[in-house]
């Protein structure tokens, strides 16, 4: 059942100059990957990993590389090497949310600048990134690209801290307050909050909620969240 949660927004009839995406969790399905690379191949295990992942990034504040922290977390949570070693093996193999084209090619069709803000390597997060501009330009005429994407290594920052988010900012040439968010995951409702975005929480796998922020909508689809800008 999908489950859209509404918050009272004072500026009902704002509308975005961009749209700043998540990458891994928002508009990829990295979860499935994290499960298969265990031993037990489970949701279960896989979900505990990268729970761990996710505590570690969100922590950790000024950049520390990616595949350190793969391995770590897999180290943490009684994994072998081999898990985090699968996982980077097969980073082409994660596919977008059923939803993302459409949402996608709709959204540059009503104007507004796309970008990413990822925890992740340059390599990786690009990578991931011109994954979901191919799989997005499938079934189009036109293709896909993004305004500007942005890993955690270019920035020098994980989310939530400022600094990573607002790395974006001069790229695209927006205020923060131009700017709708599309958190992922759970630390991105408050830490893009802080810096001066609106949010949504396309809350796809039903993350339970941290700090104090209230995202404008949750929901478990993109469409759910985004239905007043398509």
């Amino acid at each position: 059942m999908t489950i859209i949660q509404e918050h009272n927004d004072p500026a009902a009839e704002w509308r975005p100059k961009a749209i700043v995406f998540d990458l891994l969790t928002a508009l990829i399905n990295s979860w499935d990957l994290w499960s298969i690379c265990t031993p037990s191949g489970t949701p279960a295990e896989g979900r505990r990993w990268r729970e761990r992942y996710l505590d570690i990034t969100f922590g950790a504040a000024a950049y520390i590389p990616y595949e350190d922290v793969v391995k770590q977390s897999a180290e943490d949570v009684g994994l072998p090497p081999s898990a985090s070693e699968a996982l980077i093996q097969g980073w082409d193999d994660m596919p977008i949310w059923p939803e993302v084209s459409s949402v996608l090619r709709s959204l540059r069709k009503q104007g507004y600048k796309l970008a990413i803000v990822t925890n992740c390597s340059k390599h990786l997060g690009h990578q991931a990134a011109k994954q979901v501009e191919r799989l997005a330009s499938n079934d189009s005429h036109e293709g896909f690209v993004f305004d500007a994407v942005i890993t955690a290594e270019e920035s020098g920052f994980y989310k939530p801290a400022k600094a990573a988010y607002s790395a974006i900012f001069p790229i695209i040439q927006v205020e923060p307050s131009e700017v709708l968010f599309v958190a992922g995951s759970a630390g991105d409702v408050q830490g893009a909050t802080d810096v001066g975005m609106k949010v949504v929480w396309h809350n796809r796998v039903g993350l339970q909620r941290k700090g104090t922020a209230e995202p404008l909508r949750e929901g478990q689809s993109l469409v759910d969240v985004l239905r007043d800008y398509l």
